[in-house]
């Protein structure tokens, strides 16, 4: 069973990551299905597309778009599944609502931990659009842009995804607007909450 041009995946474990791990406990932390920060954005490859080639294979561990596994509720208050849903727990994914896959960021996508903001005057935690790269790509290590570098990026542009127990922030190349170097007194920002996923 193959699509044209979509890949089939399923979630990896479940739809929905509402829940957290504390010490032996397991914290339920959201019971809606309308906050897509909650919705699983891990799947596994089950079918390729068979129009054209890939290097993502079946069995592959991607990171997708949170809408695919989201639910809604339907103007009669009816729970549905996406428009994405093709049967038996198994969901059409397009070229582009791919991430990551096997911890290497795909297409042109790229991967940035949040900075430490060390403004003291400042309540924010992190530094507003400014990251140290995690995960680069061809095209920012074709600039120099490699991992560890800090850069500044465009606002707005980032998606909030907790990859290894880490925060981070995915974006395309071309939201990365200024190449700060590493000076070394960057501290990356990884808030608790997201190592207890």
């Amino acid at each position: 069973m193959r699509s044209l041009y979509n890949f089939i995946v399923k979630p990896l474990s479940k739809r929905y990551d509402n829940t957290k791990k504390i010490n032996d406990k397991t914290l339920i932390v959201n019971t809606s299905i309308k906050n897509h920060k909650f919705v699983s954005k891990k799947a596994i490859i089950v079918s390729t597309p068979s129009a054209f080639e890939t290097k993502i294979k079946v069995g592959d561990i991607v990171y997708v778009h949170h809408n695919i596994f989201r639910r809604w509720y339907d103007n009669k208050g009816r729970e549905r599944n996406s428009s994405l849903y093709f049967k038996d727990n198994l969901w059409l994914c397009s070229v582009d609502q791919i991430y990551m896959y096997n911890n290497k960021p795909f297409n042109d996508y790229c991967f940035l931990m949040p900075v430490l903001n060390t403004d003291t005057l400042s309540i924010n935690k992190e530094k507003p659009n400014v990251g140290i790269v995690k995960y680069s790509n061809n095209t920012l290590e074709a600039l120099g842009i490699t991992t560890g570098a800090t850069v500044t990026f465009t606002p707005n542009s980032e998606f909030e995804f907790i990859i290894n127990n880490e925060r981070l922030y995915c974006m395309k190349s071309n939201d990365i607007a200024i190449l700060n170097g590493n000076e070394g007194n960057e501290k990356e920002y990884n808030p608790s909450w997201a190592k207890s996923s």
